[in-house]
């Protein structure tokens, strides 16, 4: 029950924080830099289903094992980490092999992905305490 209380509240702070985040800031930033490349609605089911096993790898890597330790800082560190390498991976990707992918939108994504997942991470642990 624990780590399910855990998975809900990560997802509801994921969710929020993650449609403010691309409704309000990177929808324009990624309209001005690759706008072409948008579809005009996203494929939801695909969405989805990323955010159902993200949000079950954090809590797996990075909520469980700081409830085992009782440390909140390190369902943080780890969620951080998580979200830096997740992150890093999508937009480092894109920027080798897209050719209006930009520094700004490499920087962007990865800042992003380590703070979101660290606060979602930090958000879960904080639930599931007893």
């Amino acid at each position: 029950m624990t780590l399910i209380k855990a998975f809900l509240g990560a997802l509801v702070a994921f969710l929020v924080l993650d449609g403010l985040w691309i409704y309000f800031v990177v929808r324009p930033f990624y309209d001005s830099q690759v706008g072409d490349l948008l579809r005009e609605t996203p494929r939801w089911i695909p969405a989805a289903l990323f955010y159902l096993a993200y949000i079950a790898g954090v809590i797996y890597l990075a909520v469980r094992p700081g409830l085992a330790a009782s440390s909140l800082a390190t369902s943080i560190a780890a969620g951080a980490c998580i979200g830096a390498l997740a992150y890093g991976t999508f937009t480092l990707t894109n920027y080798s092999v897209l050719k209006q992918w930009t520094l700004g939108l490499v920087w962007t994504d990865i800042a992003w992905g380590t703070f979101l997942t660290a606060v979602v991470a930090a958000v879960g642990h904080i639930v599931a305490r007893p």
